[in-house]
């Protein structure tokens, strides 16, 4: 959902070396908790991912409407797991949060890790495993509802709380503080916070799915960018963008492993091949109702991708009334589906499947919707 804002950074020693310290204990976690950079197939099974996007956790927390939509996203995941996932085998057996899990800019609490830690349960008690990157709302600073300044004033605001005493906090939670809160206390999280020098965008990581026939060998390579928004602008840096191309030449040097990718914000590009109107041909989807809500700008990411053959689909959030897939040059433009109840919109919510089969190889994708339905299926490679 877009919004604009920006960080002032100060050039202040002390101020780096905290976000130093930050990353160095995001590490450590890191370490403890999730010292593995990938994930086994089944054997004699295909792989299958849900996206889980834009679910929008928190928002209107005052109100009795916001909670009651966080209770129907969480009937979304649940529906879409337990329909995914024949008699009593899991067969779900990856999940992709997409950004803007949580509405920060609506949350008057100190810790929004609260709502997030919501967000991901129906996945974590059905023990699948997950990952995460964020989106533009995931840590906005709060935005004062100009109803509170009327004559009804500001509400009586209930707000969960860790310690008993703590009260209603606007100060918001940073993307570091609600990365660090995922991995230390999840250890079905395999989500990373990235490097230091793409700071301030957080997670920025690469897993690897390895075949449980050949598991020395990697099946495909699953790349998550942060592309901006909140607390920055709404792109995906050039240094971003340089570390993929390093790092995809390093471990797949002859693009021989196929790649793909995920991020909140769609690029530029996906206005270059998105629908006027009905979606046609060689797109495929259900719903086109609004126009591509795109980064800020383009530093060079999609060129980089263009050039590479293993590069099979890109998988984008943020455009709630957009679920197609377009093709672009030897790739795939997807937006993911609306998944939670909270933000903008009353299109019907699902999720994207991804289902990887090994032998032979193949990427096919379609949408399950809330009421188990499923439509707009789609061969990416």
């Amino acid at each position: 959902m877009p919004t604009f804002s920006y960080l002032t950074i100060l050039s202040n020693s002390s101020l780096v070396l905290l976000f130093q310290a930050f990353f160095t204990s995001i590490a450590a976690s890191s370490d403890r908790h999730t010292p593995e950079n990938h994930i086994r197939t089944r054997a004699g099974a295909p792989f299958k991912v849900a996206l889980f996007a834009d679910l929008h956790f928190g928002e209107n927390a005052w109100t009795d409407w916001g909670p009651k939509q966080d209770v129907n996203s969480i009937k979304v995941m649940s529906s879409v797991l337990d329909t995914e996932t024949p008699e009593a085998t899991y067969l779900t057996d990856f999940v992709v949060y997409l950004g803007d899990v949580v509405t920060a800019n609506n949350i008057p609490i100190a810790n929004a890790s609260l709502y997030w830690d919501q967000a991901i349960s129906p996945t974590r008690s059905r023990g699948i495993p997950w990952a995460s990157v964020f989106g533009n709302h995931d840590d906005a600073p709060f935005e004062w509802p100009m109803e509170w300044f009327a004559a009804s004033g500001i509400p009586q605001l209930v707000c969960p709380v860790l310690n008993l005493g703590e009260e209603c906090s606007f100060r918001g939670t940073s993307r570091l503080e609600l990365m660090k809160n995922e991995m230390d206390n999840n250890v079905l999280s395999l989500s990373k916070s990235g490097p230091l020098d793409l700071w301030p965008g957080i997670s920025n990581y690469v897993l690897q799915v390895l075949s449980k026939e050949k598991p020395h060998t990697p099946l495909v390579y699953l790349y998550f960018l942060d592309s901006g928004g909140g607390t920055y602008p709404e792109v995906i840096s050039t240094a971003q963008a340089d570390w993929f191309k390093r790092i995809s030449e390093e471990i797949n040097p002859d693009s021989r492993v196929p790649e793909l990718i995920f991020w909140h914000i769609p690029s530029k590009a996906y206005k270059k091949v998105a629908p006027r109107f009905r979606i046609h041909k060689p797109c495929v989807g259900s719903i086109n109702k609004e126009k591509v809500a795109a980064q800020e700008a383009e530093m060079g990411i999609m060129k980089i991708l263009v050039k590479r053959p293993s590069v099979k689909a890109v998988f984008v959030g943020h455009n709630h009334g957009l679920d197609w897939c377009c093709p672009y040059g030897q790739l795939w433009l997807c937006f993911a589906r609306h998944t939670g109840y909270g933000g903008y919109g009353n299109w019907a919510r699902g999720s994207r499947i991804l289902e990887i089969n090994e032998s032979p190889f193949s990427i096919s994708s379609w949408i399950r919707m809330e009421d188990g339905s499923v439509h707009s299926e789609v061969i990416l490679s």
